[in-house]
């Protein structure tokens, strides 16, 4: 399913989702025009082997690491969601809020996934955690809206609306599922983070519910 679209516009500039999509594609360019893509990835992404809780130089990639992408499908698929969802839990939280709001999801959703594979030498980047919690905080502000989706249909493709509470209820399912399986298999999951997805959700989800509580 690849969402197209939510039926209920924001109704207020989001600077923040804009300037954070032109960050991640900057530093995409970055990454393409390096002279050392490796060395690149390695001083900016987030190796778990390489993470010291006790050295804080060690945790800035939880930070750096969520600006990288690793392919032009990696980065599109991301900002298109972020775009799509981003926009009105931005307008729901503020100019102040959001920002803080979507790099601590990114780090939770990081830190999830250290935890479940502390000793892998691959580098972990992307802004999957970190959009994964504005999916979260959008499923409990606006269950209700309507996403107009893209989705395959015998052979073909059909646009329909889709109910943002059944679409983000059957992606949170397929992370767990995928995250579950990715733990028997060899090569770190066959390299996505599914536990990332799932912290930062998770993490957007709490923070939603919190920040509702107190009319946020």
């Amino acid at each position: 399913m690849i969402p197209l679209r939510d039926s209920h516009p924001a109704g207020k500039f989001p600077f923040w989702t804009w300037l954070i999509i032109a960050l991640n594609i900057y530093f995409f360019y970055l990454l393409l025009t390096s002279s050392n893509p490796d060395a690149f990835m390695a001083t900016y992404a987030l190796i778990p082997i390489n993470v010291d809780l006790s050295n804080f130089a060690t945790l800035i990639p939880f930070f750096t690491s969520q600006f990288l992408h690793g392919g032009f499908l990696h980065i599109i698929s991301n900002m298109l969601f972020l775009h799509i969802f981003g926009d009105n839990v931005e307008a729901r939280l503020g100019y102040l809020l959001f920002p803080i709001f979507y790099l601590f999801s990114g780090f939770i959703g990081g830190f999830a996934q250290y935890i479940f594979m502390p000793d892998s030498i691959i580098p972990m980047l992307g802004a999957s955690g970190a959009v994964a919690g504005v999916l979260g905080a959008y499923f409990v502000y606006f269950p209700h809206h309507n996403i107009k989706t893209l989705i395959p249909f015998f052979g073909f493709f059909t646009v329909v609306d889709i109910p943002a509470s059944i679409m983000l209820v059957y992606w949170f399912i397929t992370q767990i599922l995928a995250g579950t399986v990715s733990i028997g298999l060899p090569g770190d999951g066959g390299g996505i983070a599914y536990f990332a997805h799932i912290g930062g959700f998770s993490t957007g989800w709490i923070i939603a519910k919190i920040f509702r509580k107190f009319k946020v």
